[in-house]
């Protein structure tokens, strides 16, 4: 069986991947459908060989396609006005923006985390901010072995993550041109800022992994905080986690041993050689690494790990494909 797709905000960064993931993965596809804003309207992107004209996103040209899937990676405000839009006319909207991820009617899905969510869904799933993919990905398997107690989330976020301007800044600020996307140059530098500045004084990007993980989960007794900076880094968001388990483990081989047989995850820790995770190994893949795995000996059951992963596949195109897959599979 084949599927009717739209990607919504195709001639975006996460846009174009997820065209080129569709194709990568051999995604079902009866009719690929691409959808921008006016401003896009008449251009073409390449899909298996074939020239697909990209339509001004409008009811019009929505409601006679008989649309299975919508990919939306097109901002918040585009995602509330045309996200129910699409479920009117019986699409299942994959969202990757911000809008919908805290609805509580609106599931928010890792599919290696918490793909029972699914089956609640009204039309609309939302994909989790891209640093929380990763980072629950990666936590889970603790999760569910000895339970967790509190989560310390460190975060060097590349700048893919801010979009194509987000990119540019750090190529042209290289060259002395000062940057258009962040409030300081990126280039040879870190910036502690990502998002907006809330009255708490945390960032709305660290306020997105605290609130988002403890929603993954449903578990609003998980203790967690966060620091969310940006990097010089093109692709690949590195996240330090520390994390305090419920029920200790008596040696550091057994969390080894869990992640070895983890789906999804991707373990390179050999310090003896050098081997550990960093932007340049991810960048292209939809696993996510964990390694510099250790023991935290100032608590009794503490435990850190450094987690990579490509934002713009795993944190954003791949899993809400891997989302619209694992419905199929399931149907």
């Amino acid at each position: 069986m084949s599927y009717n797709v739209a990607v919504v905000g195709a001639t975006g960064m996460v846009g174009r991947k997820f065209i080129e993931v569709l194709e990568e993965r051999n995604f079902p596809i009866k009719t690929l459908y691409l959808f921008a804003s006016k401003r896009s309207e008449g251009k073409t992107l390449k899909f298996k060989n074939c020239n697909i004209i990209v339509e001004e996103l409008k009811e019009e040209n929505i409601k006679n396609k008989k649309i299975d899937f919508a990919l939306f990676s097109a901002g918040g405000d585009v995602s509330k006005a045309f996200a129910p839009i699409f479920a009117k006319y019986n699409a299942l909207v994959i969202d990757n923006s911000s809008a919908w991820r805290m609805d509580p009617e609106v599931p928010l899905i890792v599919p290696e985390v918490n793909p029972e969510d699914i089956k609640d869904n009204k039309g609309i799933i939302a994909n989790p901010n891209c640093s929380t993919i990763q980072a629950v990905v990666a936590i889970k398997p603790l999760y569910d072995k000895y339970g967790i107690k509190r989560i310390v989330y460190s975060t060097y976020q590349a700048v893919s993550g801010a979009g194509l301007q987000g990119y540019n800044d750090l190529i042209q600020g290289y060259e002395g041109v000062s940057p258009k996307k962040f409030s300081y140059p990126i280039a040879g530098n870190i910036i502690p800022h990502i998002d907006v500045f809330l009255d708490n004084r945390y960032t709305k990007e660290e306020m997105k992994m605290i609130d988002e993980t403890k929603k993954i989960f449903h578990d609003e007794d998980l203790k967690i905080t966060a620091t969310t900076a940006r990097v010089p880094v093109f692709y690949g968001h590195s996240e330090s986690i520390n994390v305090e388990l419920k029920e200790n483990f008596n040696d550091i081989n057994e969390i080894f041993d869990l992640y070895k047989n983890t789906e999804g995850i991707k373990l390179k820790d050999d310090i003896d050689n050098l081997v550990y995770p960093m932007p340049v190994d991810c960048a292209g893949h939809d696993e996510v690494y964990v390694g510099r795995i250790r023991r935290d000996f100032s608590v009794e059951s503490g435990l850190n790990l450094w987690v990579v992963a490509d934002n713009i596949r795993k944190g954003a195109a791949s899993n809400a494909i891997e989302i619209a897959e694992y419905i199929i599979k399931n149907k």
